[in-house]
């Protein structure tokens, strides 16, 4: 049987010529499969959501319904955590949840998922984190600081409290990142697992008692296949309910500290 972690190792499909880039070095431009992954999630993004809005009717059709549908639900979303400001960043955290969601759904019918590789889970999580920090400083300043100080603590206790506040955001990126890689990961290990102990039934020479091994293994597939969709849709809700989260923080940072 071939090693569960086989399915998430990084292989080449289109060779293309290294560049020096000024100031990065060699760059290698070649496409591997969490490349194709990525580009094809996006690709399919942006075909639905043009198919949703290439042709708004009064009585939309079906993909224009899940369009607007989805629309709504992330616009609720960034307007319920983040306020009235929250649709400024609805396009950053519409595009981060359908990108991810996309990513997920593809890894449950290719053999490789992107969200599966900690690489990809970590460029997500610091694009996040860079955002929360840009717009916190261009919008607070210096008060920036209150972040980390919070309103009515006592004097005496910010000396235990403020480093515990910057530790939990430096940690914030970590944590986006590992839970979705984590996740995604141990999901399609487990599918991999019980899809061997199917192989092993049939092939193993176990006899009949491949009949039960079989049959359990088919049952476990089917259950964490279900399971899977739905860790699939809420990992990407997650990321997108956290974003709106730290944006919060900074957004109306006078207004909660």
């Amino acid at each position: 049987m071939a090693s569960p972690m086989h399915q998430f190792e990084i292989q080449p499909v289109l060779a293309l010529p290294t560049v020096n880039i000024p100031g990065l070095g060699m760059i290698d431009l070649s496409i591997n499969n969490s490349i194709l992954s990525m580009l094809i999630a996006a690709g399919v993004v942006i075909v639905l959501m043009t198919l949703a809005t290439a042709r708004a009717a009064v009585v939309p059709g079906r993909v224009q319904v899940i369009g607007e549908g989805v629309f709504g639900y992330i616009d609720d979303l960034a307007t319920s955590i983040i306020g009235h400001e929250g649709r400024s960043f609805f396009p950053f955290v519409f595009t981060l949840f359908l990108f991810i969601l996309t990513m997920n759904f593809l890894g449950l019918f290719l053999m490789f998922t992107a969200t599966a590789q900690l690489a990809v889970t970590a460029t997500l999580a610091a694009m996040t984190i860079l955002l929360v920090l840009v717009v916190g400083f261009v919008r607070n300043g210096a008060n920036m600081y209150k972040l980390f100080v919070p309103a009515g603590v006592p004097w005496y206790m910010l000396i235990l409290v403020t480093p515990i506040e910057i530790i939990s955001f430096l940690l914030r990126p970590v944590t986006l990142a590992l839970r979705l890689f984590g996740n995604m990961l141990g999901g399609h290990v487990a599918l991999k697992v019980f899809a061997g102990f199917v192989a092993l039934a049939f092939g193993g020479g176990i006899g009949l008692l491949g009949i039960p091994v079989a049959t359990l293994s088919l049952g476990g597939i089917v259950a964490l296949t279900a399971l899977e969709f739905l860790v699939a849709f809420l990992q990407a809700f997650v990321f997108a309910v956290l974003t709106c989260v730290y944006l919060n923080d900074v957004v109306n940072l006078g207004h909660h500290h």
